[in-house]
């Protein structure tokens, strides 16, 4: 067991450094790292007295808010000791978030307020569990990352030339169709999570500041329009009843076409070229298919995000082409 001392220091996941002074002669030193920046937290009495007069002395809506929160964290700290282990950790996990600077002062202050020692020390064993829960969900995250920066770099792979500037299109055709195949098999391996999906927006992001890449950025959006047609080819609705829906069936063509074919599909499908699908009736169809996607999909994740983009890329093309064709606005 660690020996005892005025400290507690935690490190949090901040785009900032800033130190906040806190001490507790109850809790020992425990440490989880988020990332290489750190966030250092010591618990004080002083601080604690502070920041209870400043509650108190607060009006109206702060001081309820302050006070709803001290609820809130106590309610969280009761939980965490009524835990067995195994639910302590799953405890964790649910409210990870959880974990910032006014837990851990809130925590020191009610070891404070301890009369007995097997109380202090049960304080004591409580930070240093959830520390450790904390940091191993952290190195996990680490890997994660890791890993799908691995994913992606593999993926590239047949499109990107050694000592070579990046170019798009790739220079020999097969190139593409290589990186096509490795989604494809990547997919059904499970491995284009959110963390793949996470680190090709982040990579894509830095390009477009960069702006002296253009031909990473094409291959990346390349990356993300293979992943949409990818998925959402899987679930069809082109069937009702044993019949075929033609409007729904002409979106998946679309939807499974690289994006060189749309173009040459929209002419042939709709009734601006020598097809019988109006426009308006195609973006009915693909704001259904929108609809469908943000039901089926979790609320502002990457999956989404790019789902709707690649549909909204389709129904964006439409109009250009219907547009540059008849002339005048579009829906």
């Amino acid at each position: 067991m660690a020996t005892t001392i005025n400290a507690v220091t935690c490190s949090f996941l901040s785009p900032t450094r800033f130190p906040v002074t806190l001490h507790s002669p109850s809790l020992p030193i425990f440490r989880a790292r988020f990332d290489s920046t750190e966030l250092l937290v010591n618990c004080s009495n002083s601080s604690v007295v502070r920041r209870r007069r400043s509650v108190l002395k607060a009006g109206g809506k702060g001081a309820e808010q302050a006070f709803m929160k001290t609820v809130e964290i106590d309610r969280l700290i009761d939980t965490i000791r009524t835990s067995n282990p195994r639910e302590l950790e799953q405890v964790v996990v649910e409210n990870i978030l959880a974990f910032g600077p006014d837990f851990w002062i809130r925590l020191a202050a009610r070891a404070d307020t301890c009369k007995s020692e097997d109380d202090k020390k049960d304080y004591e064993e409580l930070a240093q569990s959830v520390m450790s829960i904390v940091d191993r969900l952290v190195h996990k995250t680490e890997e994660k990352i890791e890993t799908s920066t691995d994913v992606l770099t593999k993926i590239l792979k047949p499109v990107i030339y050694e000592n070579e500037e990046i170019s798009w299109p790739p220079r020999n055709p097969d190139s593409l169709k290589l990186m096509e195949e490795e989604i494809t098999e990547r997919e059904k391996e499970g491995q284009l999570d959110e963390g793949f999906l996470s680190e090709v927006n982040a990579q894509l992001r830095q390009a477009k500041e960069d702006k002296d890449k253009p031909g990473l950025q094409a291959m990346l959006q390349k990356v993300l329009q293979i992943y949409a047609s990818k998925v959402l080819e899987k679930r069809s609705y082109a069937k009702k009843g044993g019949e075929i829906v033609v409007r729904e069936k002409f979106l998946e063509s679309i939807i499974e076409a690289p994006e060189s074919s749309w173009n040459k599909l929209l002419l042939e499908g709709l009734t601006i070229g020598k097809g019988e699908i109006s426009p308006e009736e195609f973006y009915a169809v693909i704001k259904k298919r929108i609809e469908r996607v943000l039901i089926r999909t979790e609320g502002g994740s990457y999956e989404q995000r790019v789902l709707v983009e690649y549909l909204k890329g389709i129904e964006s093309r439409t109009q250009e082409i219907v547009q540059a064709l008849q002339g005048g606005s579009t829906q």
